[in-house]
């Protein structure tokens, strides 16, 4: 996977009992899940992201309320996509600049490939471009 894409997770059950949905490795999740972390009671008019990543690729999932993701990738491409369902993810591999805005409601949650280091964080966009360049 070399672009964004959405990824359906499977929605098991029904109205009256309520559902589950599942992530796993390499199954649905195009890589081995290093960290898990999550994002909440972020106002409607902050942007949050505004980077990209040297190595981490990472799923997005709007576990409540509605994410729009904007995403560019190195050669070029840019794409818009709105997460609105538990069972949808956005898989977002590594040199993809992204900016996510939320409902106020939103909570995100985020499946990555990697565990934390700042080194990792491209966080100019001029440097994005020089690498894209």
């Amino acid at each position: 996977m070399n672009h964004p894409q959405i990824i359906e997770f499977p929605k098991l059950g029904s109205p009256d009992i309520g559902y589950i949905s599942v992530a796993e490795n390499q199954k649905n999740v195009p890589f081995d899940v290093k960290r898990v972390f999550w994002s909440y009671h972020t106002p409607d008019n902050v942007v949050r992201g505004r980077h990209a990543h040297h190595q981490t690729e990472m799923v997005l999932i709007a576990t409540l309320g509605r994410i729009v993701v904007n995403t560019e990738m190195s050669d070029g491409s840019l794409n818009v996509f709105s997460l609105e369902s538990p069972n949808q993810g956005l898989y977002l591999p590594k040199y993809c600049w992204h900016t996510m805005q939320y409902s106020h409601i939103a909570v995100q949650l985020v499946l990555a490939s990697e565990l934390y280091d700042e080194k990792d964080y491209i966080r100019s966009y001029e440097e994005f471009k020089l690498i894209k360049g």
